[in-house]
């Protein structure tokens, strides 16, 4: 593992085609989400920090696309919007929480996001340039972090969803950039490198550096990777 990055994102807000006053912070930011999701805002969504930092490693020009996988109320979106010159995008599968996004967006006039109501496997990689991934399978392990019964929670489905995002990964140009937040990584296959870490190795940035086979993408590649995994199930 690469040793931590001291480097940090500019403070200031650069891009001020929008109707945030300032950049919020995370109790303001709840304050914006309707009450009944604020109490998942320290499991569930990225603080404003990381969410701003992990938008400065994706973004590398203007324009850059993102692609944010499960982005519950479109928190990671709205802050990189705000402070990069990025597009962002967040597939979400959750109807209450891609429209609580739409609401925080639509009324703070936030521009370059949009929010897609879907399943991940429905979606391709191949129109985004980098891609955020906050643990976003995580709750078909564990039980306790379910939001709501919106949709089915199994662990059959973490290992088809890590297998259709190792594939889509697998496939994106040399060069792609993966920010991962907690969590195993199960997701990024092989053929990335983690070549910068911050707020103590939790949050990485993957960059992609070779070509692999396709047995490689598979999930019992990433549980070779790792046998920790069972001792999570």
């Amino acid at each position: 593992m690469p040793a931590q990055t001291s480097r940090r994102p500019s403070p200031d807000p650069v891009w001020f085609d929008c109707e945030f006053p300032r950049l919020p912070d995370d109790r303001e930011f709840d304050q914006i989400l309707p009450k009944p999701l604020r109490e998942f805002s320290a499991f569930h969504w990225t603080t404003v920090e990381v969410c701003r930092h992990a938008a400065a490693w994706l973004v590398t020009g203007p324009g850059t696309r993102v692609l944010d996988v499960g982005c519950g109320p479109g928190k990671f979106c709205a802050i990189g919007a705000f402070t990069t010159a990025g597009h962002f995008t967040g597939v979400e599968q959750r109807k209450n929480l891609c429209r609580s996004a739409r609401d925080m967006l639509d009324h703070y006039c936030i521009p370059r996001v949009r929010i897609l109501h879907a399943n991940v496997m429905e979606l391709s990689f191949s129109g985004y340039d980098a891609f955020y991934l906050f643990n976003p399978f995580e709750e078909n392990l564990s039980p306790e972090l379910r939001i709501d019964d919106e949709v089915p929670v199994e662990i059959e489905l973490y290992g088809s969803y890590i297998d259709y995002v190792r594939r889509q990964l697998s496939q994106v140009p040399m060069g792609t950039r993966v920010v991962t937040f907690w969590g195993s990584c199960h997701e990024v296959p092989p053929c990335y490198d983690c070549e910068e870490t911050a707020f103590d190795g939790k949050l990485r940035l993957w960059v992609k550096r070779r070509e692999l086979s396709a047995d490689q993408s598979s999930f019992a590649a990433a549980l070779m990777e790792d046998s920790a995994y069972f001792s999570i199930v």
